[in-house]
């Protein structure tokens, strides 16, 4: 962080932590003091690039790298007239031919590579797609319409929250009116003296609050067991209790029987007898530290190969 530093004035950020730079659509980076000076008429030509740009079109760099500012900003304005749905193509392999010629834009708009082809390409498509273009400005995609949802089921909740306080809150100060009530009354019609009577009282309502923290408590106490029934936080000194043999039968193996209903498949140790392998590319080492074995796909191969091969003889 210390070495980012205006390209203009060569301020660093060790030298000054509170510098912060500002970048424009040509993605060169500015001191805000640099903004200040050269675009002081609203516009002027970039220092480093001579690029003409204008002074409302700085905002502050986000990222450490200006290339990924300057790309953000290209693909933002990009998008907005790329801006065609999957259901606006015939096949999926048109889509996806779709995205690529979007990356390749936005890639050599960010890099200056053939930026006028590019740009001529730009507005050619937006000739030929006005219509389309429009019309998916004012469309929403899935993903809009779920956070949309989303949201509203996130308003309603807390609407019915806040609701729920209110209630709560005027239950409380009817509780309170009501109490106050009954201590006047109490205190005129009373056979009691006034000290045993706001004692008596007192001593419910200090009863009533103990009563409400120890509810609240309950509600708001973490979990202290897994659903196992194994207590958090437990050093494997409590399990569930293992059922004895005469409670419950002897775990018995049972080798896997696979009816592929065709010819039976050689084994994974006659594969190589057969030679079989002698034409299954052998596994990298990156593969076989992940599991994978050349025999093990041969095998997979071949039972789908006289998997159903038997299929319908016999009414089967």
């Amino acid at each position: 962080m210390d070495d980012i530093a205006c390209p203009r004035c060569k301020t660093t950020k060790f030298r000054n932590p509170a510098l912060k730079l500002m970048v424009n659509q040509c993605g060169h980076p500015l001191c805000e003091k640099c903004v200040e000076i050269v675009f002081i008429k609203g516009s002027g030509n970039c220092t480093t690039c001579n690029v003409l740009l204008r002074r409302n079109g700085f905002r502050f760099q986000v990222f450490d790298d200006p290339i990924v500012e300057k790309e953000l900003d290209i693909r933002k304005k990009v998008l907005k007239d790329f801006n065609a749905r999957e259901e606006d193509f015939a096949t999926l392999r048109e889509y996806n031919d779709y995205l690529e010629m979007v990356e390749d834009i936005v890639f050599k708009l960010t890099n200056n590579i053939e930026v006028d082809a590019t740009r001529r390409k730009i507005d050619q498509y937006k000739k030929d797609n006005k219509s389309m273009i429009n019309k998916n400005r004012g469309r929403q995609t899935k993903d809009d319409i779920l956070v949309e949802r989303l949201l509203e089921e996130e308003k309603m909740s807390s609407d019915l929250r806040v609701d729920q306080q209110k209630r709560e809150d005027l239950e409380r100060k009817k509780a309170l009116l009501k109490e106050k009530e009954d201590l006047i009354d109490e205190l005129m019609f009373s056979d009691l003296s006034a000290a045993q009577i706001v004692a008596l009282h007192d001593k419910q309502k200090q009863e009533l609050l103990e009563k409400e923290e120890q509810e609240a408590k309950e509600r708001s106490r973490p979990a202290t067991a897994f659903s196992t029934g194994i207590k958090l936080g437990s050093k494997g000194s409590e399990f569930l209790p293992v059922k004895k043999a005469a409670e419950a039968p002897p775990y018995e193996y049972k080798p896997l029987i696979i009816d592929i209903m065709g010819p039976p498949a050689p084994t994974v140790e006659e594969l190589e007898d057969f030679g079989y392998l002698n034409h299954i590319r052998g596994a990298e080492e990156q593969e076989k530290a992940g599991g994978f074995e050349s025999k093990i796909a041969c095998e997979r191969a071949i039972q789908s190969a006289l998997c159903g091969l038997y299929f319908g003889i016999d009414g089967n």
